[in-house]
């Protein structure tokens, strides 16, 4: 018994180093203040929930087309994209939803998805026209939350892989106890996803296509790490990820059912972290939808395939702006 007790609390001592050591070290990467060495091609758009750092493509007169990003990644993943439908004739802008990315972090740190959806539906009033939004992963929840909140904001909606917990609010879940201590939490995300030793596996583990975590995307990924007060932003928002929202309009089906404008559904096959059934969910609520499944694809179709998923997304883009009555220019 003794030799247990000795065993198990040189385990927790270790644990206990290497979490801090982990943090120490993110404390000395994290040194990029607020607002500088923004990446090339970007600009903080100032907007009644704090400042939001978007890349753009584009002329300002084309349609708007808004694109959200997942967890832990940031707009810059989307820039192939971006260029893709910029000479479709759209104008292209991806933003960051922070805590990730180089948007403004909030105070005080709210990053329920009602109040995500808020910043959403702050970026589109600070448009000059209601955009197409295409929401990818976690990023898909804010967004058909602001959709559904501010209907006349948006003029059509595609959701890539999406994210949304349909029917999670019919049971509640309590914050897990080791993400209750916020000392603890920042220890524990400073260890895992603010740690860029781990970026490369984390991609690798979303996606189907291995060869698409390059080490060009595993760069561009781990870039905002470097930012002040970054590990403690994610710590913040990280109990957000495993709790479902209860206050959600986009959790509820009738919700989703009554959606007043076009929708587009774009889904990898392989998707293990939410899966081609998910999709079928959604398909089922929304029949008018348009969609296309994308095969030998996984959860990140945009860099695991992105000419056939620029190719799809713009044929889409294209069918709902010519329901608008409008057209891409060229």
């Amino acid at each position: 018994m003794k030799k247990f007790t000795r065993f198990f609390v040189s385990g927790l001592l270790l644990v206990a180093v290497v979490l801090i050591c982990f943090r120490l070290a993110a404390d000395v990467r994290e040194t990029i203040a607020a607002g500088h060495d923004l990446p090339d091609g970007g600009r903080l758009i100032d907007t009644s929930e704090g400042a939001i750092f978007v890349l753009e493509r584009g002329q300002p007169q084309n349609i708007p087309v808004v694109f959200a990003h997942g967890t832990a990644a940031w707009s810059g993943l989307w820039q192939p994209t971006l260029d893709a439908v910029s000479e479709a004739g759209f104008r292209a802008i991806a933003f960051d939803m922070p805590p990730f990315g180089w948007s403004e972090y909030p105070h005080p740190p709210e990053y329920g998805r009602v109040k995500q959806s808020e910043r959403v539906v702050a970026l589109f009033k600070a448009l000059d026209q209601p955009p197409i939004v295409v929401a990818h992963s976690i990023g898909a929840g804010p967004v058909s939350e602001a959709v559904m909140r501010r209907p006349d904001l948006a003029s059509g909606m595609i959701i890539v892989n999406a994210a949304i917990g349909l029917g999670t609010h019919e049971s509640a879940t309590e914050t897990p106890v080791f993400l209750m201590n916020q000392t603890l939490n920042r220890h524990i995300v400073a260890a895992t996803i603010s740690n860029p030793m781990l970026t490369r596996t984390f991609l690798r583990g979303f996606i189907h296509n291995k060869s698409a975590a390059t080490p060009e995307r595993v760069a561009l990924l781990q870039a905002p790490m470097q930012r002040e007060g970054y590990t403690a932003a994610v710590a913040q928002w990280l109990p957000h990820l495993l709790v479902p929202p209860q206050d959600a309009l986009s959790t509820r089906p009738d919700n989703r059912r009554a959606l007043d404008l076009p929708v587009g559904i774009i889904w990898g096959v392989e998707d293990t972290v939410t899966p081609l059934d998910q999709a079928a969910d959604l398909r089922a609520l929304i029949p008018d939808a348009q969609y296309d499944a994308l095969v030998r694809v996984g959860h990140i179709p945009q860099i695991e395939s992105p000419l056939e998923f620029q190719d799809t997304l713009i044929k889409m883009l294209t069918n709902i702006a010519n329901s608008q009555g409008h057209e891409a220019e060229s």
